[in-house]
């Protein structure tokens, strides 16, 4: 978990050459492409102007080099010849690769074309969660201190927080200790170091609402569900129920409700 300066030198390297990936891709107009295009488009980016390798590709059994979550998919969306990026969708690509032995994952997510007001608040909401988990970050700080500042900020601005998934260490491997949660309580936890904070908002427009994905599966293979928030309600019997739309974003009317990762991608920095 802890690395030497050396080892961190070269996790900077790593870093920087993620940054490039998400540079590359700022100037290419995601609309009308399809996730495959995409992830297509990163793995050749990251073989041929990197010299590094995807890290995500053949990672318990994974077959592309990102993931591609759009609109009400939290994370982890696979790409697919026949899901194309319209103008009004919130995508996240979220990437990896490893150079001289070290990974960096990272994530940014595109706002493309005409995004709905609800989408863009949601997408900033979680943006402002993540600096105010760094801002936590200091000497005697600890890993709860970080959540607790996260979930603090969404639920100012009337979210949630995704519980199911959280930020993690890096360095040889793809997931290392300790886990980083988007949620905690103040003084707990492992002292805290500057990870890399992949916030995922759930907004709330009403008085009630429920912090947890819920599982779509889709006919899809069981390594590649495709995981969804929905807003949930408790019935008079005291089970959540859910309400929510497979399709919900895609008009930019519901969007207030959907996921979004933080508009971040880490830079090199240690």
């Amino acid at each position: 978990m802890v690395k030497t300066s050396e080892e961190l030198e070269l996790m900077r390297v790593s870093g920087r050459l993620l940054a490039s990936v998400f540079e590359m891709l700022d100037t290419v107009d995601l609309a009308g492409l399809s996730t495959m295009q995409i992830n297509d488009l990163v793995e050749r980016f990251i073989r041929e102007d990197c010299a590094a390798r995807p890290a995500s590709k053949g990672q318990y059994g994974y077959e592309y080099v990102l993931n591609c979550s759009i609109n009400e998919v939290v994370c982890h969306g696979v790409p697919s010849d026949h899901v194309i990026v319209r103008d009004g969708d919130i995508i996240n690509l979220d990437i990896t690769l490893e150079k001289n032995g070290f990974i960096a994952d990272s994530s940014k997510t595109y706002l493309v074309g005409n995004v709905s007001p609800q989408g863009r608040r949601i997408a900033r909401v979680a943006q402002d969660a993540m600096w105010a988990g760094i801002r936590a970050v200091r000497p005697g700080a600890h890993l709860g201190d970080v959540g607790y500042a996260i979930e603090k900020h969404a639920k100012k601005n009337n979210c949630t927080v995704v519980r199911d998934y959280c930020g993690h260490g890096i360095g040889r491997e793809m997931h290392e200790e300790p886990q980083v949660l988007n949620h905690g309580r103040p003084g707990r936890g492992l002292p805290a170091r500057r990870h890399d904070l992949h916030d995922r908002a759930d907004g709330q427009s009403g008085p009630r609402g429920h912090a947890h994905a819920r599982r779509w599966l889709d006919g899809c293979d069981p390594r590649r569900k495709t995981l969804r928030p929905v807003r949930t309600y408790r019935g008079g019997d005291g089970g959540w129920r859910r309400s929510a739309d497979p399709e919900a974003g895609r008009d930019g009317t519901r969007l207030a409700q959907c996921a979004a990762y933080a508009l971040s991608y880490m830079r090199g920095r240690g």
